[in-house]
Formats: C-alpha cells, sequence, structure tokens
C-alpha cells in the first residue's frame, strides 16, 4: 500500500484529460484541410501542452499529463496506431449517447496485433522534456478496449483475419502487446500509467446487459476474459511502476452511455484485476451506491465524487461525507479522490470553461487536504 500523498494515485488526482484551447483545435482543423503541414501542428501541440503543464504544476497537481492534446479522441488515436488494427469509418457509433453524438468510427484487425514503434513512445517522450523532473502520468486505452469495439458492439460485423477465428489467440496478443507497450513506455521513463475503460461501465448497464445477451453474447464471460486478458498484460509491469484503471460511463460533450452501479462487476473485476487503483465514477445516482466497494482488495479507489461533466462546483461538506460513506467498505488510506473523468475525452470537450475545469481541480484539492491532510 502506497502513503497517500507519497505515491500514486495522490489523495487528490486527475483522470488525465484537459480542455483544447481554441488555437490548437484550430490548428488541428487546418492541418486535417491541408492548410498546415505536421510540423506546425506539432510545435503548436507542443506550446498549448507546455503551458498546460505549468498550469498543472502550478494547480498542485503530483503528476502532470499532456491533456491527452495530441489526441482527437481518448482510445481511438492509440488503438488504431497499434500493428495489426487499422480504423474505419462507420455512419454511427454502436453506442448511443444521450444528447451529442460522437463522430461514428470502428476498428478492425489486419493482421497480428503487436505494440511496435508505437507513435505514443514519441509523445511521452516529448511529455517528459516538457515537464523536466517533475512527475508525469500517461493516460492509454484498457487491452479490454482493443477487444469490446469491433468484437462486442460490432459484433454483428465483425469479420475476424485468419489468426483470431481463435478468439482466444486474440486476447493473448493483445495482452502480449500490452506487455510490450508498458516495458517501452518504463523504459522512457513511466512509472504512473493509466488504462482507460469504458467496457466495464457497459457491463454495469442492466439494459446494455439485455441487449448484448438478446445477440448472445455472455457478459460474465466477456467479463471474466477481460480481466484475464488483463492481468497477462500487467505480468509486465516493474514493481516500481503503478498501473491504475479509470471506469467510465461514456463522456462526450458532458453526455453519457452507460447507467448502473458496478454490483454486475464487483466481484469479477474488483477482487481478481492486479491493478494497483481503480479511478471509479461516483458523481451521480448513475453509478450507484458505495457497496460494491467491499470487493476490493488492498488497491487503492479513487472516489469520483467530482463532476468533470459541469460548471457548478459541489458542497465540500457533502463531498466528504460521501468520503466517509465509502470508508465503511474501504479503508480511508486506500482512498482518494478525483473528478470522475477527464475534462476533454475527444477533442471537442465537456461543456465548461477553462476557469471551470480549473476550478474543479482546485476543490478536489481542497478536499483531499481536509480529509488526508
Amino acid at each position: 500500500m502506497s502513503e497517500p500523498t507519497k505515491q500514486p494515485p495522490y489523495i487528490y488526482d486527475i483522470v488525465g484529460s484537459f480542455l483544447r484551447p481554441e488555437r490548437l483545435k484550430q490548428a488541428r482543423a487546418d492541418f486535417a484541410a491541408g492548410r498546415i503541414g505536421r510540423d506546425q501542428l506539432t510545435a503548436v501541440e507542443d506550446e498549448c501542452i507546455t503551458e498546460l503543464v505549468q498550469k498543472e504544476k502550478d494547480s498542485g497537481i503530483r503528476a502532470v499529463t499532456d491533456g491527452e492534446f495530441r489526441r482527437a479522441m481518448w482510445h481511438l488515436d492509440f488503438l488504431a496506431a497499434l500493428e495489426g488494427v487499422e480504423e474505419i469509418d462507420a455512419k454511427t457509433w454502436s453506442v448511443e449517447f444521450k444528447g451529442p453524438k460522437p463522430k461514428g468510427a470502428q476498428l478492425r484487425f489486419t493482421g497480428k496485433v503487436d505494440f511496435g514503434n508505437h507513435p505514443f513512445l514519441k509523445h511521452y517522450r516529448r511529455l517528459r522534456q516538457i515537464a523536466g523532473d517533475y512527475p508525469t502520468k500517461l493516460t492509454i486505452p484498457s487491452p479490454s478496449m482493443l477487444h469490446l469495439i469491433p468484437c462486442v458492439r460490432g459484433r454483428q460485423t465483425y469479420a475476424p483475419v485468419d489468426r483470431y477465428r481463435d478468439e482466444s489467440a486474440l486476447l493473448h496478443d493483445i495482452a502480449i502487446a500490452y506487455q510490450h507497450a508498458i516495458r517501452a513506455f518504463y523504459d522512457e521513463g513511466c512509472r504512473y500509467l493509466q488504462f482507460d475503460d469504458t467496457s466495464w461501465g457497459e457491463f454495469c448497464d442492466q439494459d446494455k446487459r439485455a441487449a448484448y445477451e438478446a445477440r448472445g453474447i455472455d457478459l460474465d464471460k466477456v467479463a471474466q476474459d477481460y480481466v484475464d486478458m488483463i492481468n497477462l498484460a500487467l505480468e509486465a509491469k516493474p514493481a516500481d511502476m503503478t498501473i491504475t484503471t479509470h471506469i467510465c460511463r461514456g463522456n462526450f460533450r458532458s453526455t453519457w452511455f452507460s447507467s448502473g452501479g458496478y454490483g454486475p462487476i464487483a466481484k469479477t473485476l474488483f477482487s481478481q484485476a492486479n491493478y494497483d487503483g481503480f479511478f471509479l465514477e461516483y458523481d451521480s445516482d448513475r453509478a450507484g451506491d458505495f457497496e460494491p466497494l467491499r470487493h476490493i482488495r488492498d488497491q487503492v479507489v479513487v472516489l469520483g465524487l467530482v463532476t468533470s461533466k459541469f460548471p457548478e462546483l459541489e458542497d465540500e461538506d457533502a463531498v466528504i461525507d460521501r468520503i466517509h460513506e465509502a470508508e465503511r467498505y474501504v479503508p480511508l488510506d486506500q482512498l482518494r479522490l478525483s473528478t470522475q473523468c477527464g475534462f476533454s475525452s475527444t477533442e471537442e470537450g465537456n461543456v465548461l470553461t477553462e476557469d471551470d475545469q480549473w476550478a474543479k481541480v482546485a476543490l478536489v484539492r481542497r478536499i483531499a487536504e481536509r480529509v488526508w491532510g
């Protein structure tokens, strides 16, 4: 067990993404339209990340991120850059957000999956250069997302390559690809890595469970397969590296797509997955109560009790009361605090201002210092 104030996850922490500055959005649009080149876009990205990192440091954040400023979406940029994977257009998402909809996209396999010379290595190297000696945090999508998108959400149109007609081979190759990723990022100096994951949020949703089961998908088996795959990937984790996961129910333009407490997945995920910590969404009734936390072992639980979706600030005393409510199931020295998600899981961002964003970060810090000192 890490000391709450010294090792990640920290008593006040962040999920990772931040609102993109307008000039970054414009530069990305200009690059997509062919008005500027890659070097010009990279220069704007570097400038904006440098400014962000300084703001993170000024706010007291213990491990800074690049805000995911080089990505269009929190997961697809990483997954589509893996060997043996490509992104293809889709008219709609196979998940429905309760409001604005992101652009459609899908993944397919073209050969053996592996990490390769992934562009995120260069991105992380640049973050380390910008941050200097200050600790950094890297966020990437979970291994389960690489299976979920084409093989569960897109199962009706999924056509496996010959290598993956045996699905166990795909799950194994994904795990080994992530082993290679863990070691590669570690060699670049990464000591704090987070796997972002919306699969478990879907598996908590009773309506989605019924819909998947009607299509012949056994979600309990899928959940166990995912934990086994994640644990195989985590076998590559060095002792001085922290790897956590963030469980999300959707975060696009302040909307969501899944609802339901952690009960259906708690025993499989919390009691078996070998993560060092869980960042758990708890900013609304859609996430249920804390009772499923009884399945937590010795991992850290980062309570996402402050929403990143809306600008209104939570009542500090009410949040503290909820932390102590969670303490009925997890000791206080295993609990931490963060927003329930990042502020910009896609480049569009949530519906709040940058000032609102930093007010939320400051609120999380004030509450955490009141609770843990």
